[in-house]
């Protein structure tokens, strides 16, 4: 039992040193392996122990001194009980999303999404999505839940969101520099390169979230989302017309952004007499014509204001295409045409 006591308590000042200390800095993928293997020691630990009061007695007294001690060399520590160990591995993966000073190396590792759902931890032997476990259990608590609404992005990219918005709110609060959120973003973009269909999703949840404590990372996310042409066009033409909506109504810098994305979509258009339509030019197309007017009318739904602006400026290009109204001739006078049909 001393040895267990000793276990513990040294995993509690490791929680501290995670989400609070500098040495974070020099942390390798092994580092943050053993971590979360004694965070996961100390569930384990308390799945074995909670039902019985005199063990859980003991352990409590054990972490007194522990957390005290914790107290007075680091500001703004915050006690670990002996129930918070049944969480142990959340509590150190927020206190590392905290922890302005973790390298991008050990971000890649968190925000790594390419683990199939039925791999676990102890099988992953490439560090790859170590925290998969942690977030399908928060997932399943959010599905489980009768209280908690899931948002139509699943409940995945909902924690993962979640997460990020945490990332950026410690890196925020730590400088007004940008530079590390900018760099910390583009880390997690370069490792969702293979299933960007699921970053956009959590790009989409983190940009609802409606914690104000919150706002200052939203607006920094939206500028960097918007200086991602890539990633912009492909949420614009991949995510399902509903989140499109949810995000052009709580984000004006959305909405403007969105409505350029599709204006862009259109220039790159020309008609193509075997068929009888407007089509991409580009190598991807990414909409047809008929899509893209089914979202010019849904960002019109969602935000009546933009419909005046966004008609006055199509029909300036369509005059400048010479204002005939003979289909086939100006993709602006065709657009213009469809969305008010």
């Amino acid at each position: 039992m001393e040895a267990v006591l000793k276990n513990v308590a040294s995993t509690v000042e490791l929680l501290a040193v995670a989400a609070h200390s500098g040495v974070v800095k020099q942390w390798d993928k092994q580092t943050v392996y053993r971590a979360f293997h004694w965070c996961r020691y100390c569930e384990h630990i308390f799945s074995r122990f909670h039902s019985n009061t005199a063990i859980r007695r003991v352990m409590e007294k054990q972490l007194q001194p522990t957390n005290q001690s914790l107290r007075d060399s680091i500001p703004g520590y915050s006690d670990v009980s002996f129930s918070d160990l049944q969480w142990c591995q959340h509590l150190l993966l927020v206190g590392l999303l905290n922890n302005p000073e973790l390298p991008c190396s050990i971000l890649k590792i968190l925000f790594d999404t390419r683990t199939p759902v039925n791999t676990s931890l102890s099988e992953d032997k490439d560090g790859i999505s170590l925290c998969s476990h942690i977030i399908q259990c928060k997932s399943a608590c959010k599905l489980l839940s009768p209280l908690t609404a899931v948002s139509d992005v699943g409940a995945d990219a909902e924690v993962q969101g979640e997460m990020l918005m945490e990332r950026l709110g410690a890196l925020s609060n730590q400088s007004r520099d940008t530079c590390k959120a900018e760099q910390f973003l583009d880390c997690v973009l370069q490792g969702c390169e293979g299933d960007m269909q699921h970053f956009c999703l959590i790009i989409t949840a983190a940009l609802l979230t409606t914690d104000t404590s919150q706002t200052a990372a939203r607006d920094f996310l939206l500028d960097w989302l918007q200086s991602k042409h890539g990633l912009l066009q492909h949420m614009c033409s991949a995510l399902p017309t509903t989140l499109l909506i949810d995000l052009a109504k709580q984000h004006q810098k959305f909405r403007c952004a969105h409505s350029g994305v599709l204006k862009k979509v259109a220039a790159d258009m020309e008609y193509s007499l075997s068929d009888g339509e407007w089509v991409q030019t580009s190598i991807n197309p990414t909409l047809t014509f008929q899509k893209l007017t089914e979202h010019f009318r849904a960002l019109f739904e969602a935000c009546p204001s933009l419909r005046g602006e966004t008609e006055k400026e199509l029909n300036a290009l369509k005059i400048s295409d010479g204002d005939f109204d003979v289909r086939g001739l100006s993709v602006w006078g065709d657009l213009l045409e469809a969305i008010n049909q």
